[in-house]
């Protein structure tokens, strides 16, 4: 799965996975590369897939809820913004990225000099600190509460999440239980997942 999608959700979950199985080893692979469930590079997947047609037909899928994004900015950079200060607002971009087609600035308008990053997580400390703008998934932007949406943008649609094995490995028991644990907690999350529950915590259902 994406670095982000471990840190920002699941990882309270897979705890608690843990503690109800602790005779189960786990390893998590957060990464952005895709691995290898042919090969045996990863007994689950949580990927997010935008067209299901894309999908391995080798593989057995379990689709989970659809993920959105939306457009942030800090709370207070707003209200400064608001209040007619004139420090330049940014786009804050991963730089391997860019900007995202479907972004728009909303009601702000930013300068033409963006604020690289490398990752996510020097991302979302940038927003914070109140640099700029920048895109999201919904489940780390609403639950935030030191951020914002950008009034006057939309939402869009990444892609659907899907839990992934292939072949024998899908029967056994260990890999059954916890596909099945993690679809029962990502069904739970689907409206903070889809946008619809700004300022969410996290509380494990």
């Amino acid at each position: 799965m994406t670095p982000i999608l471990a840190t920002h959700l699941l990882v309270p979950d897979f705890a608690d996975f843990a503690r109800l199985h602790p005779d189960i080893e786990m390893e998590i692979l957060s990464s952005g590369e895709l691995a290898n469930l042919t090969k045996r590079e990863a007994d689950v997947a949580i990927r997010v897939v935008y067209d299901r047609k894309t999908l391995p037909l080798n593989l057995h899928g379990l689709k989970g809820p659809e993920l959105f994004g939306g457009v942030y900015i800090s709370r207070v950079r707003l209200a400064a913004w608001r209040a007619g200060a004139p420090d330049p607002i940014r786009w804050i971009i991963i730089s391997a990225h860019g900007i995202p087609d479907w972004a728009s600035e909303g009601e702000i308008r930013t300068t033409g000099v963006p604020f690289r990053t490398t990752d996510a997580a020097a991302e979302i400390a940038a927003v914070r600190q109140g640099l700029g703008i920048t895109t999201l998934p919904c489940f780390v932007g609403d639950a935030d509460p030191l951020l914002v949406r950008v009034p006057g943008s939309a939402l869009h649609m990444y892609g659907t999440l899907w839990l992934l094995t292939q072949g024998a490995t899908r029967k056994t028991k260990r890999v059954r239980l916890f596909t099945e644990f993690v679809s029962q907690r990502l069904a739970a999350y689907a409206p903070l997942l889809a946008g619809l529950m700004e300022h969410a915590s996290l509380n494990t259902p």
